[in-house]
């Protein structure tokens, strides 16, 4: 046996003694798991029975459309993470970018700390994927940043439609200064040496305050550089992943329509697209896992200000967040303990992708003076 070889023995050997002693964070984190989830299912326990009420006496199709609806928010999220990762060099197969969306959404809407888990979760597929951090990292910037501009548009769309149209400059100018940003990200994100020179000098300036040489850092940004060069995001791809983005927004103003009509109400779509916007909005805020009590406070008053009476009201908000939160959440806990329970054995950085140098080579012919005769 060669040194090597010996000295990974020894390596696995080691491992192997660390996973058998830390056997027990496994069932640990499984069961701190297991008891926030009855928690939060206790504390919603009254939502939940009022919400199987509602259900009682609303209309099946239109349960069905806001289930369809929700279905296609999930996979609007999926399709903006392929188009971006696809613009990096790095294919994922639909399927396994749809299954994980809904376990990142589980983790971010059933979990305290949610958020940061699914971020880190899918941060973790994408360098298992193939990406490396920096083009996994830029890619959840770059999607956050396109849902942040999705939701500024659905809520300036409904002001809009709600009474805004004696002044469209504030809205014309609200588009043009998105536009102009994701132009700039483009621009950026094809042309990285753009911002080679100023990040040089951002760097300089930080050095000399701490008394540290002036080009300190500056071989660790250049390489950041050189790994962002291989994101080639043209102006179709923005396109496209901004378009996935709108449908996002759409299919959720859809899914919440649809749950006004299963419950026998009816609001204008102005107002329908002010409370999602806003309930989203809130919802963003880390003080209860999924918005819990903070995403229906706004709700039911925003679709009672949209000309629902507040039974009718109740009802919507109960039977959206039972499809777009706990269904979607059921069904992403499902997908993760089937698809990703043991992937947490696998490092990343452990996955080497095959080079030509690493490629078995052929031997070559010999030469005429070496062939027998």
């Amino acid at each position: 046996m060669s040194h090597d070889a010996a000295a990974s023995h020894v390596d696995g050997t080691r491992e192997e003694r660390a996973r058998s002693r830390y056997w027990w964070l496994r069932w640990a984190a499984l069961a701190v798991v297991t008891i926030v989830l009855a928690l939060e299912v206790a504390l919603a326990w009254d939502q939940l029975a009022k919400a199987a009420r509602s259900l009682s006496g609303a209309k099946w199709w239109w349960l069905l459309a806001a289930a369809l609806a929700a279905v296609l928010l999930m996979h609007s999220f999926a399709e903006v993470q392929r188009t971006l990762l696809a613009s990096a060099g790095v294919r994922v197969r639909e399927l396994r970018s749809e299954a994980a969306y809904y376990a990142a959404n589980a983790l971010s809407t059933t979990l305290p700390g949610g958020p940061v888990l699914a971020a880190t979760f899918l941060l973790r597929q994408q360098r298992i994927w193939g990406a490396s951090t920096l083009v996994a990292s830029w890619q959840l910037v770059m999607s956050g940043v396109l849902q942040a501009v999705g939701l500024a548009l659905l809520g300036l769309g409904g002001a809009f439609f709600l009474g805004a149209r004696n002044n469209p400059f504030s809205l014309v100018f609200t588009l043009g200064g998105f536009v102009a940003l994701l132009l700039l990200a483009q621009a950026v994100a094809s042309r990285p040496e753009l911002i080679d020179g100023i990040g040089g000098r951002v760097l300089a300036t930080f050095n000399s305050l701490r008394g540290k040489p002036a080009d300190t850092g500056l071989a660790k940004w250049r390489e950041m550089l050189c790994q962002l060069e291989s994101v080639s995001l043209s102006r179709r791809d923005i396109a496209s992943a901004f378009s996935w983005s709108l449908v996002n927004r759409f299919a959720d103003v859809a899914c919440l329509g649809f749950a006004a009509y299963a419950a026998g109400a009816h609001a204008s779509l102005g107002g329908l697209t002010v409370a999602c916007a806003a309930a989203r909005a809130v919802g963003t805020i880390p003080l209860m896992p999924g918005g819990l009590l903070v995403v229906e406070a706004v709700l039911v008053p925003g679709l009672v200000s949209s000309g629902m009476s507040l039974p009718s009201a109740v009802s919507t908000m109960l039977i959206y967040r039972l499809i777009s939160w706990l269904l979607l959440a059921a069904v992403g806990w499902v997908v993760f303990f089937f698809m990703f329970r043991t992937e947490n054995e696998l490092d990343p950085d452990d996955v080497d992708v095959p080079t030509a140098e690493d490629a078995p080579q052929r031997p070559s012919p010999p030469a005429d003076d070496d062939r027998p005769t």
